[in-house]
């Protein structure tokens, strides 16, 4: 007898993206049919024809629907799509919620808020629902790696690039979403932090302001190094202003100096917004003419999970 064929119960990597999408593609369609069919099918379809927007959201069922080419892999988990696909859904997902947003916030001014509260119970929340679908492509078409960061399979995702490191052959693999940047030996490739950033991936911070110092109780002027300046007497001078010890004239500047600035430059990054550090991927290679010093790629570290990627990419480069 053939012996029947067991069905596999873990699920491909991207199996639930691409789920979601076609998901939000049918409720998008079957509402679509269901307005229509509260009108005339002929009107509507006129109607569509003269409408650049209902042909744009036709294209963009279209794609969501059928998705042309998509593909769950293991290998790439966060793209189970083609990169123009991603790209053409991204700009149909976006151009349907300005549409969206543009026609509900038109009907909300016209009608006022009483009856707009009246035609979402009538049309069971969908004037909310429809950004909400549109935002939600848009969102699972966001830029990102290719995987996550598993440093002990020596792979690092940082922001929209992934590298994978092979310890065996030392080879690197740069891709930026689903497009493969380079292969690239990874003795020859670094990390550049960005200057005045530990590798902690926290920008250096402003000194912590000292107290001025304190003067001896026997009188004698301190200056800001702690060195006593020698004083001259005033022994002849009828001005009794004249005896007072005198402090040294580069003393006074410099603790001025080093006094006011300080607290200004403080304030300054206090009142300025942090900007993201940005790190370098290097390829360094003396056997390619042309090529030294070359920039891989550059990216802000916008999360604590890219600064720690960062760390351990620059240690597993390192140890290589």
């Amino acid at each position: 007898m053939a012996r029947t064929r067991p069905t596999p119960t873990a699920t491909v990597p991207g199996a639930g993206t691409l789920f979601a999408l076609r998901a939000i593609g049918l409720v998008i369609l079957a509402r679509w049919l269901h307005s229509m069919a509260q009108m005339n099918f002929l009107a509507a379809l006129e109607g569509m024809a003269s409408s650049p927007a209902a042909c744009l959201n036709l294209v963009f069922l279209f794609l969501l629907i059928v998705l042309p080419g998509a593909k769950a892999r293991v290998e790439r988990p966060f793209h189970p799509l083609p990169q123009w696909l991603r790209q053409a859904l991204r700009v149909f997902g976006a151009l349907g919620f300005l549409f969206a947003i543009g026609s509900i916030g038109a009907f909300v001014w016209a009608a006022g808020w009483r009856r707009t509260v009246h035609t979402v119970a009538d049309t069971n929340g969908w004037l909310v629902a429809a950004p909400a679908l549109y935002a939600a492509v848009v969102w699972i078409c966001r830029p990102r790696a290719l995987w996550r960061t598993n440093i002990a399979a020596r792979r690092f995702a940082i922001g929209r690039f992934a590298v994978s490191i092979d310890a065996v052959t030392r080879t690197t693999v740069v891709w930026q979403e689903s497009r493969k940047v380079g292969q690239y030996d990874a003795r020859e490739l670094s990390v550049r932090w960005p200057f005045g950033a530990h590798q902690r991936g926290a920008v250096a911070s402003v000194p912590a302001l000292l107290p001025a110092p304190a003067q001896e109780p026997s009188g004698d002027p301190v200056t800001a190094a702690g060195v006593a300046e020698p004083v001259t007497p005033a022994m002849d001078s009828p001005d009794p202003a004249a005896a007072q010890p005198v402090e040294s004239p580069a003393a006074t500047p410099e603790r001025s100096a080093n006094a006011a600035p300080r607290p200004a430059a403080a304030s300054a990054h206090a009142g300025k917004p942090a900007r993201r550090p940005k790190i370098e991927l290097l390829w360094d290679s003396p056997a390619a003419a042309g090529h030294n010093r070359q920039t891989v790629f550059r990216v802000p570290l916008a999360s604590e999970g890219d600064r720690t990627a960062a760390r351990a990419l620059d240690a597993a480069l390192k140890q290589v």
